[in-house]
């Protein structure tokens, strides 16, 4: 099947929203129609370093060439995002990946860089740019109550829905939590390693305790590549009002994020 440059600009009858969740590890992508069917097997590249901006926009472009085309764009991704321009982001300001030296050439690039505008010019189609945690929890929240997404992997991400309604965006991930660490650091991947499952599921279960009087939450969920490790003896203790989601839904929320989420609309490029 051919593909445009972009891998997108055709329209057709039924929206089809090409879903890229970028991680600090690695980037998969898939195209989705409206009830959220994925109409291509997920692909996954490494996340390369160093990633500056242009060349994440360009990575994004060539995962979309090998997919079908389609109609509007969501992307997830980590850190800190206000209205799809770049507050903080972790990873891609390091000269390696995670846990490297932050590289300040790469910070003043990404710091207030418009990736929502980029990648709406690069890919011709209205975008949408999230944390990744946020078009995760667009997969599965119910829409009813406080309910709050936390994802594992390599490091922690969090969203917070009310009645459906996405909050602002906060950075728990940054938050100290003991021993001079942060939520990323004490339960990211590099612990879980170094721990093993059954320490670092103890690790998320305290974790989870320490959260439920700040945010009194009627449902949380687990998801993230990580949260399949949980130990079951440790997930029972956490209580019926938490529950694991696979990690499928950082694509599926793809769509969902749409009707969550209204855009506001790009220069040359009207919301869908």
């Amino acid at each position: 099947m051919s593909h445009e440059p972009s891998g997108l600009g055709r329209l057709s009858a039924v929206v089809t929203t090409l879903a890229i969740d970028c991680g600090g590890g690695g980037i998969k992508g898939t195209v989705l129609d409206e009830a959220g069917t994925m109409r291509a097997r997920p692909l996954r590249v490494p996340t390369p370093y160093p990633l500056p901006p242009s060349l994440f926009v360009k990575t994004l472009l060539d995962l979309a060439g090998r997919l079908p085309t389609a109609d509007r764009l969501t992307v997830g991704m980590p850190g800190m995002l206000r209205h799809g321009v770049v507050v903080a982001t972790p990873h891609y300001v390091t000269r390696s990946g995670p846990r490297s030296r932050v590289d300040p050439d790469l910070l003043a690039e990404w710091t207030g860089f418009d990736v929502r505008t980029a990648l709406s010019d690069a890919f011709g189609v209205p975008a949408l740019v999230l944390n990744d945690a946020e078009v995760h929890g667009a997969g599965v929240v119910a829409g009813s109550g406080c309910e709050l997404v936390l994802t594992l992997g390599t490091g922690l991400g969090c969203a917070l829905f009310d009645g459906g309604a996405l909050a602002p965006h906060l950075e728990l991930s940054q938050a100290p939590v003991r021993w001079g660490m942060t939520y990323d650091t004490y339960i990211g991947e590099p612990e879980r390693r170094r721990l093993g499952d059954g320490f670092w599921s103890r690790r998320v279960r305290q974790v989870v305790d320490g959260l439920r009087p700040v945010f009194r939450w009627d449902r949380l969920y687990l998801g993230g590549g990580n949260s399949r490790l949980i130990r079951p003896e440790q997930l029972a203790r956490m209580g019926e009002d938490v529950v694991v989601v696979p990690n499928t839904a950082a694509l599926v929320g793809g769509v969902r994020a749409w009707q969550l989420t209204p855009p506001r609309p790009v220069d040359g490029h009207p919301a869908a």
